[in-house]
């Protein structure tokens, strides 16, 4: 099993050999130090915590392994960019960018009201939140609020390019999160 962490760059086009563009994520990952190895006996799973440091963001992230496969790493050991190569699928996470406090149109996808029918000034709200002989919101009801800021899980991003010399790697298609976010990378 393959992972590293890293910090999300900006996006960019690739060229491929074909002449086909490709978006593409740039994602720096400098050098990580494995920290712990967890073994099944002794602590009950098998997993491996590598510590992650990018200027004055300092990180420690535990990467479960799955039953029955090892990572062939030590204490100690570095891991870099060369984990990965280009072809190979990921399952990237990280965080949202934040959005702020929004209405139901841009957090849920309502259509909102007509604007003729008698309607003033109603084009953008949730319309009717309860009804019969309730006497309360029903749990669950999709309302304004908070939008953004979760953590964000795709899989089966594909590497196009590994920069070894400036630590690197070329995602295709767009990562979550604004420029600087922390970025989890398994392969």
């Amino acid at each position: 099993m393959k992972f590293l962490l890293g910090k999300k760059e900006n996006m960019t086009q690739y060229f491929r050999e074909d002449g086909r563009v490709v978006p593409a994520t740039i994602v720096s990952a400098p050098p990580a130090t494995v920290t712990r190895v967890f073994k099944k006996e002794k602590d009950g799973y098998d997993a491996v915590q590598i510590s992650f440091s990018s200027g004055r963001q300092k990180k420690i992230k535990e990467f479960r392994l799955k039953p029955g496969s090892k990572s062939g790493v030590k204490e100690g050991e570095s891991i870099d960019v060369s984990v990965f190569a280009p072809g190979d699928k990921l399952q990237v996470s990280s965080i949202s960018k934040g959005k702020g406090f929004q209405g139901v149109v841009k957090r849920h996808g309502f259509r909102g009201g007509p604007r003729t029918h008698g309607q003033k000034h109603s084009e953008r709200e949730p319309g009717s939140i309860g009804g019969g002989l309730r006497t309360r919101v029903p749990r669950g009801m999709r309302m304004a609020g908070r939008m953004g800021g979760d953590r964000i899980t795709q899989k089966n991003l594909e590497v196009i390019l590994i920069d070894k010399e400036n630590n690197l790697v070329f995602i295709k298609g767009a990562v979550a999160g604004r420029r600087g976010t922390l970025v989890e990378m398994r392969g």
